[in-house]
């Protein structure tokens, strides 16, 4: 697998922490070339060091990828210095703590759209044109379990957005499979990342070794970056073997006679 992706570049956006770094280490051990984008420079550094320790080649391209015109800028900064991105891996997104009907307020909305579903948006366009000429590009849209069904702990906003991430995935795959251009929904569920940090409830230590890794997660972004480009895994769920929504009832069955 060590040069599975020799001569390819792959985009990560969300790449300073938690599954967009995981990602990028396991794109660039697998001998992609890896542009790093997301807002905190410090991180960026940190996970181009990690990309290079791994035996990678890093780019560090900061930018909010919620405005076109940063998103715009970090792909000049990719294509010049690495060229036009064969894998794009949207990862970008954050919650709020406040997330729920009672708590919400419009600024926290336009900040959820924006970062959850406007931002995907923005960075496909970008590589989009490139791989059509190509005839060839992978697209990974790091959606949630909260795009499949409604879970309360996730938040209206930050749900309905995921959903709109997964159905622009399947669009993609409808309007630009003739180009040789393969869109995959990856759909986690409970991921120790730093976004749990702002649930309004902190998982317990306990609850924390239950949960999926980000490298489970990289380790399926890989996979299916890696198949043959006749191929497309169109959407992939990757949950915890004990998932917290159904423990409670799990334990209860499991305790009747």
């Amino acid at each position: 697998m060590t040069a599975a992706l020799a001569g390819r570049v792959a985009w990560v956006t969300g790449a300073g922490t938690g599954i967009g770094r995981a990602v990028a280490v396991a794109l660039g051990a697998a001998g992609a070339a890896v542009a790093l984008t997301g807002r905190t420079l410090a991180t960026l550094e940190e996970t181009a060091a990690l990309v290079r320790a791994a035996g990678g080649t890093a780019l560090v391209a900061p930018a909010d990828v919620t405005r076109a015109e940063a998103v715009a800028a970090a792909h000049r900064a990719v294509v010049d210095r690495l060229g036009d991105p064969h894998i794009l891996v949207n990862n970008a997104g954050w919650n709020e703590t406040r997330r729920f009907w009672k708590q919400l307020t419009p600024e926290a909305v336009e900040r959820l759209l924006d970062g959850n579903l406007l931002a995907p948006f923005l960075v496909t366009l970008t590589v989009l044109p490139a791989m059509r000429a190509r005839g060839d590009g992978v697209l990974v849209h790091i959606a949630s379990l909260s795009a499949t069904m409604i879970y309360p702990v996730s938040g209206p906003v930050y749900t309905a957005a995921k959903y709109g991430a997964r159905a622009m995935s399947a669009s993609l795959n409808a309007e630009e499979g003739i180009h040789g251009i393969r869109s995959i929904c990856i759909n986690p569920g409970e991921v120790v990342t730093p976004i749990l940090d702002k649930r309004p409830v902190k998982p317990t230590p306990e609850q924390l070794a239950k949960m999926a890794q980000p490298e489970d997660i990289a380790a399926a972004v890989l996979f299916c970056a890696t198949l043959p480009p006749r191929v497309c895994v169109t959407e992939l769920t990757i949950t915890p073997t004990d998932p917290t929504h159904f423990r409670a009832d799990a334990h209860a069955i499991a305790a009747r006679t």
